[in-house]
């Protein structure tokens, strides 16, 4: 099975800065684009930013220049460094990668896995 594990959460004043973590783990062959996305209380989810695996980036208007993402491909792990950061960007902050397993006769298709969320709350 697959699983995608994020860490790196936290309380963060504003301004501060934090950095998340998501590393997926179990029988991988082959990860095309990782993304983050949040979700705050009352509130539609929405994609922060996301990856190729070839290192093209795509950000949210509200994030651009305050958030990086990258990755490391041997270890099938994206990174969010989020700075100056914003009572508004309080939510849970959710992984998600598009990517093939493993399988007996070579790989799958592509499917898409999460990760189980991580809270980022910005607050003096």
């Amino acid at each position: 099975q697959v699983q995608l594990v994020e860490s790196g959460g936290g309380l963060v004043q504003p301004g501060g800065c934090l950095r998340l973590s998501c590393a997926a783990s179990g029988s991988i062959f082959r990860i095309s684009v990782m993304a983050w996305d949040r979700q705050a209380p009352g509130k539609q989810r929405e994609l922060v930013a996301n990856i190729t695996s070839g290192g093209s980036t795509n950000y949210a208007d509200s994030v651009r220049g305050r958030f990086t993402i990258s990755r490391a491909n041997a270890k099938n792990t994206v990174y969010l460094q989020m700075n100056s950061l914003k009572p508004a960007d309080t939510s849970v902050y959710y992984c998600n990668a598009d990517l093939q397993r493993r399988t007996l006769w070579g790989s799958s298709s592509y499917e898409n896995y999460w990760g189980q969320g991580t809270q980022v709350t910005v607050s003096s």
